[in-house]
């Protein structure tokens, strides 16, 4: 059975090695459809939000996550944190009527040009998540660094410890889905 996965990329970059992550991670998960969610949308204003309402881009990711068997959110880290876009992001899906993130499978990782591969900004992104409730897998935890230097020109991962840690994660996440 195929399953469906929505992808977070914590990074807008064309070429994120966050969003390559997330393409390797469906790769090693095996029979899956993978959605890669936009979450360039605008900056989070109460204001605005009692104005216009959610944004139809907003309600857009949310039902593509609450249509999903799993997510998976792959974050940068900038200045010892997620990114400001997967913030927002988090910030304003939560606003919308569609809450799509009760009892759903997730798994989180991160890439980042440091050596510590983005595990600060990992462990604030599981804090973030508590209050949605989603069934956050515990490991193994995925902090790919020195991401420039670890893709091969497919976009698949070269180290061997990397591979074996994001299958065994991808496993753990596909026996929650089937569960």
């Amino acid at each position: 059975m195929t399953h469906k996965l929505i992808g977070i990329s914590g990074s807008l970059r064309a070429e994120s090695f966050n969003t390559k992550l997330l393409r390797e991670a469906a790769r090693l998960y095996g029979d899956a459809e993978l959605t890669l969610a936009d979450i360039n949308f605008p900056l989070f204003n109460e204001d605005d939000e009692a104005a216009h309402g959610v944004p139809a881009a907003v309600d857009a990711v949310a039902q593509q996550l609450a249509d999903a068997d799993a997510v998976l959110i792959s974050t940068t880290e900038y200045n010892k944190g997620p990114s400001g876009a997967l913030k927002n992001a988090l910030d304003w899906i939560s606003r919308s009527d569609i809450k799509p993130w009760g009892g759903k499978p997730l798994a989180v990782m991160s890439a980042a040009a440091g050596r510590a591969g983005g595990e600060r900004a990992q462990l604030i992104l599981r804090s973030f998540m508590v209050p949605f409730r989603p069934k956050i897998l515990q490991g193994p935890e995925i902090h790919l660094a020195n991401c420039s230097d670890q893709f091969d020109d497919n976009g698949h991962l070269k180290g061997e410890i990397y591979v074996k840690e994001l299958t065994e994660l991808m496993e753990a996440l596909k026996a929650r889905v089937d569960g």
